[in-house]
């Protein structure tokens, strides 16, 4: 379908995006939760991904002075505390107390990570670069920590869908919704089955 369009003045118009809480700082001593929409996967070998953020958050200083963060991926029922994480800032509530949230140490640092998140993305910063009015932070991947119940107990494969995870698009939250193909459906080629009475 096509229509007739307005232009616009250049904006931060990418949507969906995905909706995240960063939690960072220290365990057990200063930490926080920063809720993140502008993340993403930037490379595969090796792993590593980015968030940005302003450097007046509260979140900022605490990444930028330990150069740790993780990734906590929002699914259904994390998110009226990821909406909240994001609406108030660190210096005056205790998010994990707030929202009855479980912090626990990270696998591979002293970052907290949010144990009812299904998935954990332990980080490292390899770089700072200052764009504006955010910082975008890259790191690479330390280590992924994955809830059981999203593993298949006779295959051993990942069942994401089951995380039940939520998406941010312009200004709304959303459970991600029916599935419409797999990877390379488009141009998977179909198999065409052959008759017996053809087989001569």
């Amino acid at each position: 379908m096509s229509s007739d369009k307005q232009i616009w003045k250049p904006g931060t118009m990418l949507n969906p995006v995905p909706v995240v809480m960063v939690s960072c700082g220290t365990f057990g001593i200063k930490s926080n939760i920063i809720t993140v929409a502008w993340t993403g996967t930037i490379c595969t070998k090796p792993p590593m991904v980015s968030i940005s953020v302003r450097k007046e958050r509260f979140s900022y200083d605490l990444i930028r002075n330990t150069g740790k963060f993780v990734i906590n991926l929002v699914s259904k029922e994390l998110v009226r505390a990821a909406d909240w994480c994001g609406c108030r800032s660190g210096r005056n509530f205790d998010k994990f107390a707030e929202m009855k949230l479980t912090a626990k140490k990270a696998e591979t640092s002293d970052c907290p990570v949010i144990s009812e998140s299904p998935v954990n993305i332990e980080c490292s910063v390899v770089n700072v670069l200052e764009l504006g009015s955010h910082d975008l932070f890259i790191a690479k991947i330390d280590s992924v920590d994955v809830a059981d119940y999203l593993i298949d107990t006779d295959t051993g494969a990942l069942k994401l869908k089951r995380a039940n995870l939520a998406v941010y698009c312009h200004g709304y939250y959303y459970e991600m919704g029916q599935e419409l193909g797999k990877f390379g459906y488009s141009v998977k080629k179909t198999v065409k089955s052959i008759s017996k009475s053809s087989k001569k």
